[in-house]
């Protein structure tokens, strides 16, 4: 009986290895500087641009990243942003377009459930705790910082 459960857990492990898809990090680390550093670019080109048109840095920087993420939810309603980001791994989902994807797409994907039980409340299902562990942390640090001062 033993044998026989140990036979078990050897094929399964075989098939385990054999389904389990080998990953290359080197190649996958290419891919998400090269997707990572296209994203820059074409957020630093919008960033000129805005400067070219008179705008402070301040306010280009802002052009930029509204751009960025609306250049991201058009790309994810349209199912191509999915599609860079499994190739490009993390340098598509680290950046701000990344965190627009994580809102866009839950929202998008319950539509069908309507306006309010569908897209409200699943449109933060990913970027939820991102944002509650944010405010959290900042609030925490924030605490810290006004106390430290304090003495």
């Amino acid at each position: 009986m033993n044998d026989t459960k140990q036979m078990q857990q050897k094929e399964y492990q075989a098939y385990v290895k054999q389904k389990t898809p080998v990953h290359n990090v080197y190649l996958n680390m290419a891919k998400a500087f090269v997707t990572g550093g296209i994203i820059c670019v074409i957020g630093q080109f919008i960033l000129n641009y805005c400067k070219d048109q008179g705008l402070s840095e301040t306010i280009a920087g802002s052009w930029s990243s509204l751009v960025l993420v609306l250049l991201s939810v058009i790309l994810t309603g349209f199912n191509i942003y999915p599609k860079i980001a499994k190739w490009g791994g993390a340098g598509a989902l680290v950046p701000i377009t990344g965190f627009a994807n994580s809102v866009a797409a839950p929202a998008i994907e319950f539509q069908k459930e309507g306006q309010v039980f569908g897209i409200g409340c699943k449109i933060f299902t990913i970027a939820g705790p991102v944002i509650l562990y944010g405010i959290f942390t900042s609030w925490v640090l924030g605490m810290i910082y006004w106390i430290s001062t304090m003495f």
